[in-house]
């Protein structure tokens, strides 16, 4: 009598190998998947290696800036401080921060270390920030705040605040209060301690982003080279070795995967996309239930974890167009911390097209303790929409026309629609979708408890 097969057997070639090209095949196939999954689990590692490698090219390990640099949505109402500190060179590093600013220290998982500023342990006041290696043991003195970083390349990021001019914001002060910062090895004597050269980036557009090619998995196996193991997961860690990248191992991939992994690295940011596009099923991205503009962490941590999950998806959407989660983005603070409620639709739900002229609409005294701003962005990477407008942005500091009620009517559109102010303009770029996103420093209870809600956009005849 003959064996009966087991379902599985069955399923699979009853009992038997497969044939030799189907398993090549399908070898291969597992091999192409294996990569995508790779790019989405370490998309925040190559989006801050990109920010590190095209600001170091042009600047070298610091630099400040206002303008709109080829970087993921940048924000052109603050003066940006940004630095990539290597504890494995360096070794324990002080970092003096300046009084009032929005901050925080980041891994190159974009991990947060801490916040720094009002929402930060330094409450704003400024202070001596200590960051310690992975695996540091020994001395750690007081009076520090102090850290442990789970990578050694850390970032570090600050914005500082433009007080209202006599033309618009003032980036004098805030450029002052910027360069107070000073980093330095823990053990150098004060009398060593270099002054600080902080170069001027504004103005110049330089590219920061993630490669699009294969040098996405070289400059990949070199961050897992350079840094611990537990710098990454273990499951991330085998989907790597996977794919051929483990620590201090050779990766050596041949014709077929070099093609699966360029297939990778164009595929798996168009799936991503996709998900960006399509929403979620289950509605937590949406802000309002009666409006278009969404929550960008969809009500995760600023670790992303959801009730129960890390949430790989939502994670992997936003390091494609940002960069740099921290809790001061996330948390629910009245006057402190900053939200960032943005739409890609119009009022009818249609995307928002640069060929056409839409108004938004802000009601009165916008809930925002700082400041607040409306800017767009390019809808894959996050960089500024570039028109021949010097920023695409408009905020409440810079004189913007504001109508009886105290309200604020914000234009886009390739050209400037008649009833537009200047100060409420901002240009799009014929026949590319945008983003706007609504940006709220110190956002207030009316923001909070949603009786104050910015109106969709209205496309114009």
């Amino acid at each position: 009598m003959a064996e009966e097969l087991s379902p599985l057997m069955k399923q699979i070639n009853q009992g038997n190998w497969l044939p030799h090209t189907e398993a090549e095949s399908l070898r291969d196939q597992l091999y192409y998947q294996n990569a995508v999954q790779a790019y989405i689990l370490t998309i925040p590692i190559l989006n801050v290696i990109g920010l590190r490698d095209g600001s170091e090219a042009q600047f070298g390990s610091g630099i400040a800036w206002t303008a709109a640099p080829g970087f993921p949505t940048p924000n052109a109402d603050v003066i940006y401080s940004m630095s990539y500190l290597d504890l494995k060179q360096d070794g324990p590093l002080v970092v003096a921060a300046p009084p009032n600013v929005m901050g925080m220290f980041t891994d190159f998982y974009q991990r947060t270390i801490t916040d720094v500023g009002a929402t930060g342990p330094d409450g704003a006041n400024g202070g001596l920030y200590l960051l310690l290696p992975p695996g540091y043991d020994q001395q750690v003195p007081g009076g520090y705040f102090s850290f442990r970083s789970s990578t050694n390349n850390v970032l570090l990021f600050f914005r500082t605040m433009m007080p209202r001019g006599e033309d618009g914001p003032d980036p004098a002060p805030a450029v002052e209060n910027a360069e107070q910062t000073r980093v330095y090895p823990l053990w150098t004597a004060e009398k060593d301690v270099k002054p600080m050269e902080f170069p001027n980036g504004s103005g110049i557009r330089i590219n920061m982003m993630y490669p699009v090619d294969n040098s996405y998995w070289t400059k990949l196996k070199a961050f897992v080279d350079y840094e611990p193991v537990d710098a990454i997961d273990p499951i991330t860690r085998g989907l790597l070795a996977a794919i051929g990248i483990v620590k201090d191992g050779p990766f050596q991939p041949n014709d077929t995967q070099n093609a699966a992994l360029q297939k990778a690295v164009a595929m798996a940011p168009r799936m991503v996309l996709a998900a960006r596009q399509l929403g979620r099923p289950d509605k937590r991205h949406l802000y309002y239930p009666d409006r278009q503009y969404q929550n960008t962490w969809a009500c995760a941590t600023a670790e992303w974890m959801q009730d129960g999950y890390l949430d790989v998806a939502q994670r992997a959407s936003y390091f494609q167009a940002a960069y740099a989660s921290s809790p001061a983005m996330v948390m629910r603070t009245i006057d402190g911390g900053s939200k960032y409620p943005f739409t890609t639709r119009d009022a009818t739900g249609e995307f928002l097209d640069g060929s056409n002229s839409y108004k938004l609409h802000l009601p009165p005294n916008p809930p925002a303790e700082l400041f607040w701003a409306v800017t767009a962005y390019n809808i894959t990477d996050g960089t500024m929409t570039a028109a021949e407008q010097l920023l695409p942005s408009v905020n409440g500091l810079d004189g913007v026309k504001t109508n009886a009620d105290a309200s604020v009517d914000v234009y886009f559109g390739p050209g400037k629609p008649a009833e537009a102010a200047d100060t409420n303009w901002i240009q799009t770029v014929d026949g590319l979708n945008f983003l706007v996103t609504v940006r709220l420093y110190g956002p207030g209870v009316d923001f909070f408890d949603q009786t104050w809600k910015p109106d969709d956009l209205v496309k114009m005849n």
